[in-house]
């Protein structure tokens, strides 16, 4: 009987194999490529030292192909947990170096263990996909396989913060686990994501794509909106996942951590007082006003090549992390439209979900106009943005910077939508359309009944500035209440950071039901 010593040296060699996975060569290859091995992405990404491994020794059970014949220890994929800023995290990294990375039955497990345990843990699932897909010599096993995963993805979904990193290809039914998690992100000219590939595309469409115009990250990051984030490589886009669970609570139950405030909340900014043109068609940098209000000037923009008109992402204020949503007025005029109701839709549910209090910017003149817009459901896609902040129970922070108007000034969190405190600058303008549409309406008959072009001009004028003096400014909103409380532009981070403060205490619930019905 061999002793003790015999079996540790038997277990450290057999590591020693594991950690090698598919073999120098391919990991070279995969090195050349200007790719990280499984272990190595997970130890980047991870405290030093602190990851656990799980399920080294797993190799896969399947017979046919001649498959019997080679068993690589730990089957494609790296699992395990560790920490990131010495909070619990879950990991799981896929290895292209074994067999190309491709899903067996023993790998789905693998995978569907760790998100089991993050879970019943109440901890962040960070998965690293780099795989040619399902395993083809297992057949429909392989299919089995993703859709346990997918399953779990679904009942994590708001329980626990998933984040995908695509770090190779990720192509066919594995593109649907990223799908359902909160975050994608993406690597410059490494990745790729479709549900079928170029050579597919050529036989049924006739169509001639390459790889990264199907499905590169400049694709899905500024057409598809699939990925939020774009790494330009791997030690890029790991460092972005460590940041961005900096705003993000461990589970639903929590709250964000918060973090020291080493920016005074009393800081007056001079320069907002100036920010909006006299021209009320004039555009101006929106994210000069969110890093003007935000704790260091830090922003961490979400989604920020996608349906650039309206923006997203997280900050601290006072030290508590919070979810901010605005319109940008120097793309399209921040007029809202199908991608950005989507893009922001998605945001403000995943804020609600894991109590991150939202913090809305508006200046948006209403909904894009069109055929291509209406057709393409522009009315169930702006529902969804109605409907996200209606459902919210998080604390809701708005202020009204310019424009404000019909659908959309309701559409951007408004009172009525159980918003907080809503705020609003002096030059808010609060009203169903703006004076030129307005007096069209109004006054069509009368104006229309006057002859003299010169009498036209001047009869338009002063009932445009009528409707001006009446509407265009926020203090009939204020007048009703449905405006809080008209603040100076300097003092809006001080106003807004003691608002957030006071809603710490916020308690609010919506009817119970199995789920609901948003319109998808």
């Amino acid at each position: 009987m061999s002793s003790m010593q015999d079996k540790v040296k038997e277990l450290l060699e057999l590591r020693v194999k594991a950690r090698l996975g598919g073999g120098e060569k391919r990991i070279e290859k995969q090195h050349s490529q200007g790719k990280m091995t499984a272990r190595e992405r997970i130890l980047t990404l991870l405290d030093e030292n602190s990851f656990e491994e799980l399920d080294m020794f797993v190799t896969h059970r399947c017979t046919n192909f001649g498959m019997d014949k080679e068993h690589i220890l730990s089957d494609g994929v790296i699992t395990g947990f560790g920490t990131i800023n010495n909070r619990l995290v879950y990991v799981f990294a896929q290895d292209f170096t074994t067999y190309g990375g491709s899903l067996s039955e023993t790998q789905a497990a693998k995978i569907c263990k760790v998100l089991d345990m993050a879970m019943k843990m109440g901890a962040p699932v960070i998965g690293i996909n780099d795989s040619g897909g399902a395993r083809i010599q297992e057949g429909v096993t392989s299919l089995a396989g993703y859709a346990e995963i997918f399953q779990r993805n679904i009942l994590a979904s708001g329980v626990v913060p998933q984040i995908s990193a695509i770090f190779g290809p990720c192509a066919g039914g594995a593109v649907y686990s990223p799908a359902l998690t909160d975050f994608v992100m993406m690597v410059k000219n490494t990745s790729y994501m479709f549900l079928t590939g170029p050579k597919v595309v050529k036989t049924v469409t006739g169509e001639d794509v390459t790889t990264e115009d199907l499905g590169g990250a400049s694709v899905h990051a500024v057409k598809s909106g699939v990925a939020h984030f774009t790494a330009e490589n791997e030690e890029d886009g790991l460092s972005m996942i460590r940041h961005l669970l900096r705003f993000l609570p461990s589970n639903n139950m929590e709250t964000a951590p918060e973090i020291e405030c080493t920016d005074p909340i009393e800081r007056v900014e001079d320069t907002l007082n100036e920010i909006i043109p006299d021209n009320p068609n004039k555009p101006y940098e929106m994210k000069t006003v969110i890093s003007n209000i935000v704790d260091n000037g830090e922003f961490f923009e979400v989604a920020p090549l996608y349906a650039k008109n309206i923006i997203v992402g997280f900050a601290h204020m006072g030290g508590m992390s919070v979810g901010i949503v605005a319109n940008q007025p120097s793309h399209m005029a921040g007029v809202l439209d199908i991608n950005a109701s989507r893009k922001a839709a998605r945001f403000v549910r995943f804020c609600d979900a894991f109590n991150i209090p939202l913090v809305s910017l508006v200046d948006v003149p209403g909904f894009l106009p069109g055929t291509g817009q209406e057709y393409g459901g522009v009315i169930v896609h702006g529902a969804k943005l109605l409907y996200a902040y209606g459902e919210s129970t998080v604390p809701k922070v708005t202020v009204t910077l310019r424009k404000s108007y019909g659908g959309a000034h309701i559409v951007m969190s408004c009172k009525q939508l159980r918003g907080d405190l809503n705020y609003a600058w002096p030059t808010a303008e609060i009203a169903v359309m703006g004076a030129e549409g307005a007096v069209e309406v109004l006054y069509a008959k009368e104006i229309n009944a006057e002859s003299d072009p010169q009498k036209k001009i001047e009869a338009i004028t002063a009932k445009k500035e009528e409707y001006n003096a009446l509407f265009c400014n926020p203090f009939k909103a204020a007048q009703y209440g449905y405006i809080d409380e008209i603040i100076e532009p300097r003092n809006t981070r001080y106003r807004i950071i003691k608002a957030l403060q006071s809603l710490k205490t916020k308690h609010l619930e919506n009817p119970a039901k199995k789920h609901d019905n948003l319109p998808l």
